[in-house]
């Protein structure tokens, strides 16, 4: 099954609003006719509602870079789904390593984040991945399986097929400049894929597109989407400049 390619651009804590929206238009103008791969950006959350507004009748989704489970309340420094959709995100990243290894959050947490997402009828861009002393222990799938099976739990097949994206990121190739060689990555995407096809159906599976994340860049990206399981990137630092971006995001030019 052919499953279209999806290159998200997560900015982390980058860009003040003037800075997001030169970057925005920037892109606007470079990625205008690509049309055979979906594309997002994640900008933090003071610059959601503007650079929303600036990709108006653009092909670029606009995705939050986490959220708390609950409508409104008592919830200090946190976001709802209810405002991300507001100010116009069609996606959510959520489980991200970061999240996970400075902020505390678990599987359980992260559950309720994309069950809250779900809900509110946001996309979720599910991260999970092993740390280096994990990959060095080699319980590299018993990680990922536990994260696959915890983080999706109480979902059922349609919502997980139309509504979730995997990010595999090796936590030891976040920022560092390490990558996963593609064969690597490859080995644990085709894991995810079989384990979905036991958790859900071989449909689902082959139909639910699975991205890298770790060090991507317009060098290693070609090798990487090579790979039959490899169905995008979540790019970090490579997406904060137009021309890293831009040649990941035309990987097939390169």
């Amino acid at each position: 099954m052919e499953r279209r390619p999806f290159i998200a651009g997560n900015w982390k804590m980058n860009k003040t609003v003037g800075e997001a929206l030169d970057l925005v238009r920037s892109l606007k103008a470079t990625l205008q006719g690509v049309e055979d791969v979906e594309v997002a950006v994640a900008p933090p959350f003071t610059a959601l509602y503007p650079v929303a507004q600036e990709l108006k009748g653009s092909s670029i989704f606009l995705a939050g870079q986490n959220l708390f489970w609950e409508e409104k309340g008592a919830f200090t420094g946190e976001i709802s789904p209810v405002m991300l959709k507001e100010v116009g995100c069609q996606y959510v990243i959520i489980g991200h390593s970061e999240r996970r290894q400075y902020f505390g959050e678990t599987d359980e947490s992260v559950n309720r984040r994309v069950h809250a997402a779900l809900h509110y009828g946001l996309k979720v861009i599910f991260c999970i991945g092993e740390t280096l002393q994990e990959r060095e222990g080699g319980v590299t799938f018993s990680v990922v399986e536990r994260q696959l099976e915890k983080g999706l739990a109480g979902l059922d097949a349609p919502k997980v097929e139309t509504m979730i994206v995997v990010a595999y990121e090796p936590v030891w190739a976040i920022g560092t400049g390490k990558t996963a060689t593609p064969e690597q990555a490859e080995e644990v995407h085709q894991f995810i894929r079989r384990k979905l096809e036991k958790l859900y159906s071989k449909g689902v599976a082959n139909s639910l597109r699975i991205q890298y994340g770790g060090s991507v860049t317009p060098e290693n990206i070609y090798g990487l989407m090579a790979q039959p399981d490899i169905d995008g990137a979540l790019v970090g630092g490579a997406s904060l400049k137009v021309e890293s971006f831009s040649r990941i995001v035309r990987f097939r030019e390169i």
